[in-house]
């Protein structure tokens, strides 16, 4: 498969709203499952694909990937987020379910389930409608516009 297959079938400068609701779903999804079948191994799984999405962008994402391929003709005409509160959104998620595998293996169950919970509650409620790390994306560019002069990098873009 060649790479112009995937820019072909979404738009060059941000994350279609089918694949944003993908990466939620499989956080949320993967978290009820891990929890229902008390397996840590999952939310270790979810940590290494969000965390490969974090440091690689939409080329290292498992989750951009597939959802380019089972969306495509969805893609095309897509609203779209800003990769930047994608790689935000992710990065909390990534940082959470970290959490949960250091609680995990220093013996801490409970502490872990509650971390990759608080990343399914976010997922469910991005789900719903209130994407709680869009927020503080938000409140973080105005803080720092405040501070530092820089003008908010807050950008929701359209496919033509």
């Amino acid at each position: 498969m060649s790479s112009t297959s995937a820019a072909s079938s979404t738009p060059e400068r941000g994350v279609p709203l089918p694949i944003v609701k993908l990466n939620r779903w499989v956080l949320l999804a993967g978290v009820i499952t891990a929890i229902l079948f008390q397996q840590p191994i999952i939310t270790l799984l979810l940590f290494l694909i969000i965390l490969s999405a974090v440091v690689f962008g939409k080329q290292g994402s498992l989750i951009f990937f597939l959802g380019s391929r089972l969306f495509a003709k969805q893609n095309r005409d897509a609203e779209t987020e800003d990769p930047g509160l994608m790689r935000f959104n992710n990065s909390i998620a990534a940082i959470l379910l970290g959490a949960a595998q250091i609680a995990f293996i220093s013996g801490a169950p409970l502490v872990g389930w509650i971390f990759s919970g608080v990343v399914a509650v976010a997922a469910a409620v991005a789900l719903g409608g209130f994407c709680f790390g869009c927020f503080l994306f938000y409140q973080f560019n105005l803080q720092r516009f405040r501070l530092l002069g820089q003008k908010p990098q807050i950008n929701k873009q359209k496919q033509a």
